[in-house]
């Protein structure tokens, strides 16, 4: 016969890493996608709590002296597993940033599309990239890293261990500024390239030819040039996914350890 029993001290610890679990599957790449049913994310977070909960144990005392104290160390432990989410997700934005500009340079800056993923306005260029890298990230089996990564913070930053250090925290936010708009810019940067030579060519006609309306000779060239230019240039993603997957793995570290 099978024995189910715990403590409630075992009950308490399990709720913990619950908390933490769950908040970290609300906020990471991948398992944050909001065309996923939430029971499925619930479940996901339910049963990895399970596998920590086996693998963490025994479970050390926690130490609080009323309600309230309680509730503070559940307060950390979902600040602890957004942060870290939040850290892998926080990258994505490299690729926003990489589409706004493509498409502010080819002409399509005015037209937005409606992403079903985190329900919000994104240009095209920049959802195209994104689907690209996400299904880098499950093809390189990267959501798995993150998954790791995750399991083995609990080593580092234990249940009520996480201690939020200010500026190394804002430290990584600026380095991640800094990197993010570089690595954004080598993205774009054949487009960028090409756009800047035809801007130079079309001056040069118009300096030549007045009679001819290069505004709306140009309007067609750069989108007929800008689309060509990307499809060209596919073969530069599995580059470009390895700099945000590498950006990616720094955040994490960085953010883990801002809070031990």
């Amino acid at each position: 016969m099978l024995d189910f029993s715990f403590s409630m001290q075992d009950l308490e610890y399990f709720l913990l890493i619950l908390v933490r679990t769950t908040c970290f599957i609300f906020a990471a790449p991948f398992y944050n996608m909001t065309n996923a049913p939430r029971r499925v994310k619930i479940s996901v977070g339910f049963f990895t709590s399970v596998l920590l909960y086996y693998v963490l144990t025994p479970a050390p005392a926690l130490e609080y002296d009323s309600v309230l104290g309680y509730s503070m160390i559940i307060m950390k432990e979902a600040v602890t597993g957004i942060l870290i989410g939040y850290a892998a997700n926080i990258c994505s934005s490299i690729i926003h940033l990489a589409g706004s500009i493509i498409d502010m340079e080819v002409g399509f800056s005015m037209v937005t599309l409606f992403d079903p993923a985190t329900r919000e306005s994104t240009s095209v260029s920049g959802n195209f990239y994104q689907y690209m890298i996400m299904l880098f990230l499950i093809v390189s089996g990267m959501y798995q890293y993150i998954l790791k990564a995750f399991a083995e913070a609990y080593t580092l930053i234990p249940v009520n261990g996480a201690v939020l250090r200010s500026e190394t925290l804002v430290a990584s936010m600026i380095r991640f500024m800094g990197d993010s708009i570089i690595i954004g810019f080598r993205i774009c940067l054949p487009v960028f390239a090409v756009m800047l030579l035809l801007n130079a060519v079309l001056g040069i006609l118009a300096k030549v030819s007045p009679q001819l309306n290069m505004f709306a000779v140009g309007m067609q060239l750069k989108v007929l040039v800008g689309l060509s230019v990307m499809f060209f240039t596919v073969a530069m993603m599995p580059k470009a996914s390895d700099f945000i997957f590498r950006e990616m793995k720094q955040m994490i570290v960085t953010i883990v350890e801002g809070m031990m």
